[in-house]
C-alpha cells in the first residue's frame, strides 16, 4: 500500500484503522472500541481495554521463544564498556526490581520518580514501574536540586530510584547530593529511595530511607505483570512551561502501546530482531518512546548510549556504534549532527567505519537545517529523514514513512502528516491559509492514540495551553506552512516569528540561509527590540573548526546572503561570531533567553541549560553590538 492509501484509510475510518493497529498488542481484555469521546474536547483511546506495557515490551518476546535475543545493548565510551542484556535476562531483572518495589508497598497508581543516567538500569526501573501499574516520572539525571524538588512536589512519588552519579567526558556528576538536597527542599517526602551505586562514585546512604539497588532486591519474590485499564497513566513527563512551572504530560497505557508499535515498522522500518538506536536520553520524550518502549514492544534491540557525539573520544563515535552493533535505523538530533559536522566538515571519519548495516538516519528535536541534511546525505548516501513531533505527542506528527514507502525528500521539510494527524495551518483568526503561507500549525481534534490526553492534575492548564487558541484544534506552538504537495515546513516556534515593520518573518528561514555559508557550522537568529521597526533580526554565528578568516568578512558575507535570498524586507544587518550557543541539555537553542539579554530584560536561567557560563559570553558579544541599548 502507498502512503496516500494508508493515510486515506485512516481518514475514512479512524475507528477501524486504530482497532486494526490494536490487534498487534497483547491484551488481557481487548478494547471494545478505539475512541472514547464522551468528554470532548478531552479524548481517550482504548479506555476499557486491560493490558500491561511491560508484558508487551518484555515477557511476550520471551514467551514467543526469542528470550536469547539481545533486548538492550549498553555502549559507554566514557567507561570504555559495552554489554548486552537478552530479553530473558531483562524479564528476570525487571521482575526482581518490581518485586522489591512491591514488597515496599509500591502498587498500581503510585508514582515513582526515576533520576538516572544512560544505563540499562534506567530502562529496568521504567519497566518495573509499568509491570506494577505504578506511574513513573523520569527526571533528567543531574537536573538541579530545585527543579527536581518542584517535580517531587507535583508528582508526590512514593519512591525515587536514582544512581549515585552520572558521567560526562572528564567529570563525574554527583547525583546523590542533588537528590538529598531536592528531598530536603521538597514539601512532599518519598517513603524511600533506591540507589544504584556506580563504581565511579559510591554514594553515602541515609539509614532507613535509602536502599542500595542490589541488596534492596535480595531474596524478594519476582513480580508478575499487573493488567491496567487502557486509560491508566503509564508515565508523567515534565516539559518546561512558559510560566516556569513544569507541565506534566500524561501518557495513557493503551494508546501509547498501539501508536508506538505502529510507528516502528511504518515509519522507521524496524521489525523484531532489528537493531534500532535513538541517541537521546531517558529524561526526554525520545528516550521514553524510542529508547525504551517502542523498540522493545516491537521486539527489536535498543541501544543505550552513554556518551556525546564529539569528545568521546572524537566525532567518529556515532559511526563506531553503528558499525559495532549493526544498527539498521538511527535517530539523533540535528544539534548532534551539527557538532559532528563542525569537528569533521569533510566527513572523513565516516570512512573509517563499516556502516553498511545502516539504512536510514532520522532527525528530530528541532529544525533540521537544509545544510546539515545535505551534509549527511552527501556523506552517508542514505535516506536522511527529518521528522517532526513533540513531548506532548509522544510520536511523529509528520515524517517520511520508510516502512510504507520512501517518499521524495524535500530538504527543509519533515515531509507529510502521519495517519492520526489532521494538520492545519491557520491565521491568527483560526482560518486555514493558502499553501505556501506562513501560519500557526494546529492539529484537528481528536489527537491520535499515544498523544497527551491531559496534564497531570492540571486539566484547566491543559485546555488553556493547547485547546483555547483555536477551538476544535490542538495548538502546537509551531509556525510554518504546507506546500502544494502537502509537505509541511516547520519554520519556528510561534514566538520565534518576528515582526519587522509589519512583516511577519520566520527566524528559521534566515537561519537556513546563514547555515548555507561554508564557514558557518551553526547559527541562531533572534528578534531584538527596535524603536523604528518594532523588531530587528540579529544573527549569532558559530564557525567551523579550522576557519581562520577574519570574522568581519564572514559576517559581511552572511548579511549579504540574507539580503540576497530573503530580500531587504528582512532588514538583516546585525550578526556576530560566538564560540557556542546556549542550549538545553536536549540540544534546543535558548533563543528566548538571548532575546531577553539583548533587550535588557530580567531573565531566569533555564533549569535545562547545558552550561550557564555561555550566557555571559553571549552578553559580551551582544554588548559589543550595542545591545541592550543604553
Amino acid at each position: 500500500m502507498a502512503y496516500k492509501d494508508v493515510y486515506a484509510a485512516w481518514k475514512n475510518d479512524p475507528e477501524g484503522f486504530w482497532m486494526q493497529a490494536a490487534n498487534a498488542i497483547d491484551w488481557d481484555r481487548p478494547p471494545s472500541k478505539a475512541l472514547f469521546d464522551e468528554g470532548a474536547p478531552i479524548y481517550e483511546w482504548f479506555s476499557d481495554a486491560m493490558g500491561n506495557a511491560c508484558w508487551n515490551a518484555v515477557d511476550r518476546h520471551v514467551e514467543a521463544g526469542r528470550g536469547n535475543q539481545l533486548a538492550i545493548i549498553h555502549d559507554s565510551p566514557i567507561t570504555h564498556s559495552t554489554k548486552g542484556i537478552t530479553y530473558a535476562e531483562l524479564r528476570d531483572r525487571v521482575a526482581s526490581l518490581a518485586g522489591a518495589l512491591r514488597a515496599k508497598g509500591v502498587g498500581k497508581g503510585d508514582r515513582v520518580i526515576i533520576y538516572m543516567p544512560m544505563i540499562p538500569e534506567a530502562l529496568e526501573a521504567m519497566l518495573a514501574c509499568a509491570r506494577l501499574g505504578a506511574i513513573h516520572s523520569v527526571v533528567f539525571g543531574g537536573f538541579a536540586a530545585h527543579e527536581l524538588a518542584v517535580r517531587i512536589d507535583d508528582a508526590k512519588p512514593k519512591a525515587i530510584i536514582a544512581a549515585s552519579c552520572g558521567l560526562e567526558p572528564g567529570r563525574v556528576v554527583h547525583y546523590k547530593p542533588l537528590l538529598d538536597k531536592a528531598i530536603e527542599h521538597a514539601t512532599h517526602k518519598p517513603a524511600f529511595t533506591v540507589i544504584f551505586q556506580r563504581e565511579q562514585e559510591v554514594a553515602k546512604l541515609i539509614e532507613g530511607r535509602d536502599f542500595a539497588w542490589h541488596s534492596f532486591q535480595y531474596g524478594v519474590e519476582p513480580a508478575e505483570c499487573v493488567p491496567v485499564e487502557g486509560n491508566h497513566p503509564a508515565y508523567v513527563l515534565y516539559t518546561s512551561g512558559t510560566t516556569g512551572a513544569p507541565k506534566g504530560v500524561v501518557r495513557h497505557t493503551a494508546g501509547h502501546m498501539v501508536a508506538l508499535n505502529w510507528t516502528m515498522k511504518n515509519i522507521y522500518n524496524i521489525e523484531a530482531g532489528d537493531v534500532f538506536w535513538a541517541a537521546s536520553d531517558v529524561g526526554w520524550v525520545v528516550g521514553h518512546s524510542y529508547i525504551c518502549y517502542a523498540p522493545l514492544i516491537a521486539g527489536a534491540t535498543t541501544i543505550v548510549f552513554e556518551g556525546k557525539p564529539v569528545g568521546t573520544p572524537d566525532a567518529g563515535t556515532f559511526w563506531r556504534v553503528i558499525q559495532n552493533h549493526k544498527v539498521k535505523s538511527f535517530f539523533t538530533a540535528p544539534t548532534a549532527l551539527r557538532a559532528i559536522k563542525r569537528e569533521d566538515p569533510e566527513g572523513k571519519l565516516i570512512g573509517d567505519y563499516n556502516i553498511r548495516s545502516l539504512q536510514a538516519l532520522f532527525l528530530a528535536g528541532e529544525r533540521a537545517d537544509p545544510d546539515t541534511v545535505k551534509w549527511a546525505q552527501r556523506h552517508l548516501r542514505l535516506p536522511v529523514v527529518d521528522h517532526w513531533w513533540q513531548t506532548e505527542t509522544g510520536w511523529p506528527i509528520a515524517a517520511n514513512p520508510l516502512g510504507i514507502e520512501e517518499l521524495e525528500t524535500k530538504v527543509g521539510s519533515p515531509s507529510v502528516a502521519m495517519p492520526g494527524y489532521d494538520v492545519q495551518v491557520l491565521d491568527e483568526g483560526g482560518h486555514p491559509v493558502a499553501p505556501g503561507t506562513l501560519g500557526a500549525i494546529a492539529i484537528k481534534l481528536p489527537l491520535p492514540p499515544g498523544t497527551l490526553p491531559t496534564l497531570w492534575n492540571a486539566e484547566d492548564r491543559f485546555r488553556k495551553s493547547y485547546l483555547t487558541q483555536f477551538p476544535g484544534h490542538y495548538e502546537t506552538g509551531d509556525a510554518g506552512y504546507v506546500d502544494e504537495d502537502g509537505y509541511l515546513y516547520i519554520m519556528a516556534r510561534t514566538d520565534d516569528v518576528i515582526n519587522v515593520a509589519g512583516h511577519r518573518l520566520s527566524t528559521g528561514a534566515m537561519e537556513e540561509v546563514l547555515a548555507s555559508h561554508p564557514d558557518v557550522a551553526e547559527c541562531a537568529v533572534i528578534g531584538v527590540a527596535d524603536e523604528l521597526k518594532g523588531q530587528m533580526p540579529l544573527g549569532l554565528l558559530c564557525l567551523n573548526k579550522g576557519t581562520n578568516r577574519p570574522h568581519e568578512a564572514v559576517v559581511a558575507e552572511c548579511v549579504k546572503l540574507v539580503r540576497d535570498q530573503i530580500g531587504p524586507v528582512a532588514a538583516f544587518k546585525l550578526a556576530c561570531v560566538v564560540d557556542r550557543l546556549p542550549k538545553t541539555r536536549s540540544g534546543k537553542i535558548l533563543r528566548a533567553t538571548m532575546v531577553k539579554i539583548a533587550d535588557g530584560q530580567e531573565f531566569k536561567i533555564p533549569a535545562t541549560i547545558d552550561d550557564p557560563a555561555i550566557l555571559d559570553e553571549i552578553a559580551v558579544a551582544l554588548k559589543a553590538l550595542g545591545y541592550p541599548e543604553a
